[in-house]
């Protein structure tokens, strides 16, 4: 089951709870969507192969079990360098902010149908 269309917009933008922030090889520790971008734009391909490699996939697998946003993490999945990742990442946090936080069903206004009117007649 996917769980992007179950999870409202602020959960994937939020901060993880602090015992499942990400701690990246090179120091970074980071705890939402926006600081994994950040780390990307500055990350080196050392960093990053020990991440991504043909063994793991440590940020696709932090995406997916912990913010929960499989889409994006298949978008990882997909990501070969840092520069790819970043821009992954930050085209989804675009889209994940142009929506609302959590989209209420809306529902339509019906029109209700024509009445005849009739004119009133008046005595001259």
């Amino acid at each position: 089951m996917a769980t992007s269309a179950m999870t409202d917009t602020k959960t994937y933008l939020a901060d993880v709870p602090q015992e499942h922030v990400f701690w990246c090889c090179d120091g970074h520790i980071l705890k939402n969507l926006r600081e994994l971008r950040d780390a990307f734009a500055v990350m080196n391909d050392h960093t990053f192969t020990y991440h991504v490699n043909d063994a793991k996939n440590d940020f696709h697998n932090w995406v997916k079990d912990i913010i929960r946003d499989d889409t994006l993490a298949q978008d990882l999945l997909k990501a070969g360098n840092p520069m790819i990742a970043v821009r992954v990442v930050t085209d989804r946090i675009a889209f994940l902010s142009a929506r609302p936080a959590s989209a209420p069903v809306r529902k339509t206004a019906s029109t209700p149908p024509k009445t005849q009117t009739t004119r009133k007649q008046t005595r001259r």
